[in-house]
């Protein structure tokens, strides 16, 4: 859907809010199709966000798996690998 959401679950450290945020920021951006909303549409814009972020974070909280959790400087180093192999083929 976008690149610029993340997976969120299963990662140590926990995720944290401003990444729960910053997701569901990308999501109302997308299916809004605004990256910056009206005057007239900010307050509805600014709502969804924020009840967005907020079902986000009980998700999050809910969530349970038996597998371990993955290491975020792991995880970032392999999506670098995956853009400068992407990119040098480009």
């Amino acid at each position: 859907m976008c690149r610029n959401i993340r997976p969120l679950f299963n990662f140590e450290p926990e995720v944290t809010d401003d990444e729960v945020r910053a997701a569901a920021l990308q999501y109302v951006r997308k299916v809004s199709g605004f990256t910056k909303p009206s005057q007239a549409n900010q307050g509805a814009f600014d709502r969804a966000v924020a009840e967005i972020a907020h079902i986000t974070r009980h998700l999050m909280d809910e969530l349970v798996t038996s597998a371990p959790p993955k290491d975020r400087d792991a995880e970032a180093e392999k999506a670098k690998a995956r853009a400068a192999q992407r990119y040098a083929n480009a």
